[in-house]
């Protein structure tokens, strides 16, 4: 479990750092490098389950301590 875990923080982070160019520069690497709009709606829903794994094991670490 601890893989899937480090798996979805590394996508959790290529999405934020995503973002933070989309912010900074108008620049959103996801469409630049990919041409189909089915493949990017993929990854980003990849990316957002990811996020909610993150979430999870944020609170779950809270709960332990």
């Amino acid at each position: 479990m601890e893989i899937i875990k480090k798996i979805a923080l590394v996508f959790t982070i290529i999405g934020a750092l995503n973002w933070g160019l989309v912010g900074l520069f108008k620049v959103n690497l996801v469409t630049l490098l990919i041409k189909s709009a089915m493949i990017v709606n993929i990854i980003y829903i990849i990316i957002g389950i990811a996020s909610l794994i993150c979430i999870a094991y944020f609170f779950e670490e809270k709960m332990t301590h």
